[in-house]
């Protein structure tokens, strides 16, 4: 069982930057097999897809945040990162990171990214 756990979130103004990381444990194969995303979701919002890595470096982005958001991962510390860069107040939203591979998902908690002045 693979379990997630994000972290980095807060709370920031308009136009800055945060950071958040993904790490992963429980794998028993190599977390390079696994595709990695970030979710979020807003209050009343459904969850939307935020950002994808696939296990080939792959990536693609939501149209809400491409040129401002850039996600990479690290396959040997288990982690995938989101660098989110001139954020906005419609960026507000619970943050999760999800893994996947043959059909199996796995989710963290999430971590809460609040923008605001």
């Amino acid at each position: 069982q693979v379990q997630l756990v994000e972290s980095g979130g807060g709370l920031v103004q308009p136009g800055g930057s945060l950071r958040l990381s993904c790490a992963a444990s429980g794998t028993d194969f190599s977390f390079s097999m696994l595709a990695m995303a970030w979710y979020r979701q807003a209050p009343g919002n459904q969850r939307e897809l935020v950002a994808a890595v696939y296990t080939g470096g792959t990536t693609n982005y939501a149209g809400a945040v491409k040129g401002r958001f850039i996600i990479s991962r690290d396959n040997a510390k288990k982690q995938v990162y989101l660098q989110m860069n001139t954020l906005k107040p419609e960026d507000t939203a619970v943050y999760y990171c999800k893994a996947w591979r043959y059909g199996m998902e796995h989710w963290g908690k999430g971590t809460l990214v609040s923008v605001s002045s």
